[in-house]
């Protein structure tokens, strides 16, 4: 009964405002309620302030905003918290803006790529049942908080 664990994973699609992201369920942590975050007016603008989750401050972004469009704040906003992968101690999670619930969806090894054109953030773009959905780079997302002085 065991089915081939190495070729299927459970991706999670995120609604952002003009597109849709897909991570490996594994690299979010938690969905949490939006929040207006705490920051200083001197941040860059893809920059939304701190949130608070589980008695820490997590940088909160706008994918969005980082690959140069509007930040855009629904009334359908949540947001999900990510695990860092870089390995910093003093960055474990990010937050990132995203409007509406994610969506699970079963992943096979054979993704299919869609040639678009990417944002530096983005790896790459894959057909996921009828949308296209974009990979983010989340190392270069937080190479972003770390390059802005914001860790």
């Amino acid at each position: 009964m065991h089915e081939h664990r190495s070729s299927n994973l459970t991706g999670l699609l995120l609604p952002l405002a003009d597109r849709n992201l897909i991570l490996p369920n594994v690299a979010v942590a938690e969905l949490i309620d939006y929040q207006p975050g705490a920051f200083d007016l001197d941040t860059p603008p893809w920059y939304l302030g701190r949130v608070q989750w589980r008695e820490r401050q997590i940088p909160l972004l706008s994918f969005e905003s980082a690959c140069g469009n509007k930040v855009a704040i629904g009334e359908r906003a949540r947001i999900v918290i990510l695990n860092a992968l870089g390995g910093r101690p003093e960055l474990k999670f990010i937050a990132l803006l995203v409007q509406g619930i994610p969506r699970s969806y079963k992943l096979d090894s054979q993704l299919s790529y869609v040639d678009v054109p990417l944002c530096p953030l983005e790896k790459a773009a894959v057909q996921v049942g009828e949308q296209v959905a974009k990979v983010p780079d989340l190392l270069a997302l937080e190479e972003l908080l770390v390059g802005a002085g914001l860790v």
